[in-house]
């Protein structure tokens, strides 16, 4: 472009140049002012993008750095935001790849189990559908075994408990840890693979208690509880992959706080509407939502 020619070579004055080109030097001056405001803006830009990626400890991507900009009035689009991200070499740790590490399924039940969530309409209304799922996090004083449980709805992690041993205990804890802090509505599916744990008497025996109907996946099909194994996947390529953890109480430290000081309370959801689980459920009509189910 004739002005970045004159850019290019500042040893001549603009005058020279301006007769050389056949450009108007009004226009010149006009073009240099646009462009150092664009640059302004660049930089601008860059800044806020940096420190959304840095509030999202490193997990946010393009697509939802872009809603944070735009719910403060920032007007950028999706491919701008993620060419500046690769300038400033700034990666999600989505794409960052690793091994999945998954439970032992070779005890699961076989029949009798049904999976209720297959042959009902999902859940509406919070409190409504429970999905839970283990996994095994490593650290140097060996594994320690977690159970999350989930509401099927805004996606909250309602409780979860962890432990040394995979046993019966470690889900009677983490459903008891739910009760604790919500109520449940009547109806309520909690929904699990058929390990041995969920499947236990005891665990069996204590939903029971609380009218909670029991709902398993079906053998050798990890889909079936989607909800639990996604929110795991996630955790783990956000927190648990790229920590060493030298202690069992310092994992635990690290995903309590993942969980319900990021998780629930900040970190942003596509099916959400790109809310956060509590920002979600505080802008649901309870009252709309209970009529209709």
């Amino acid at each position: 472009m004739k002005y970045e020619f004159i850019q290019e070579h500042p040893e001549y004055p603009v005058t020279k140049w301006a007769w050389s080109l056949q450009i108007d030097r009004t226009g010149y001056y006009s073009w240099l002012k646009s462009r150092e405001a664009r640059e302004e803006r660049e930089a601008y830009l860059k800044k806020r993008i940096k420190e959304e990626f840095e509030k999202s400890r490193g997990t946010y991507g393009p697509d939802r750095i872009t809603q944070e900009l735009r719910k403060d009035g920032e007007k950028i689009g999706r491919n701008k935001c993620a060419g500046y991200m690769a300038d400033m070499d700034l990666d999600s740790r989505h794409n960052r790849h690793r091994a999945k590490s998954l439970t032992n399924s070779r005890k699961a039940r076989g029949d009798g189990y049904p999976n209720i969530l297959r042959n009902v309409l999902m859940p509406i209304v919070p409190r409504m559908g429970l999905v839970s799922d283990i996994t095994y996090l490593r650290t140097d004083e060996g594994f320690m075994y977690h159970c999350m449980i989930k509401d099927l709805v805004t996606g909250e992690v309602l409780g979860d408990y962890m432990a040394d041993r995979m046993t019966k205990e470690l889900v009677i804890n983490a459903f008891l840890a739910v009760t604790a802090r919500h109520e449940l509505l009547e109806g309520c599916i909690f929904h699990s693979d058929r390990g041995s744990q969920y499947t236990s008497k005891a665990f069996m025996d204590l939903l029971k208690n609380y009218g909670i109907r029991q709902s398993f996946s079906r053998v050798g099909m990890p889909g079936d509880n989607a909800w639990s194994e996604s929110f795991f996947a996630t955790m783990k390529k956000e927190l648990i992959h790229w920590t060493h953890f030298e202690t069992k109480s310092r994992v635990r430290e690290a995903v309590f706080e993942y969980i319900y000081c990021f998780y629930n309370v900040t970190r942003i959801q596509k099916r959400l509407g790109y809310r956060s689980p509590k920002e979600f459920l505080r802008s649901l009509d309870w009252k709309e939502l209970l009529a209709v189910a």
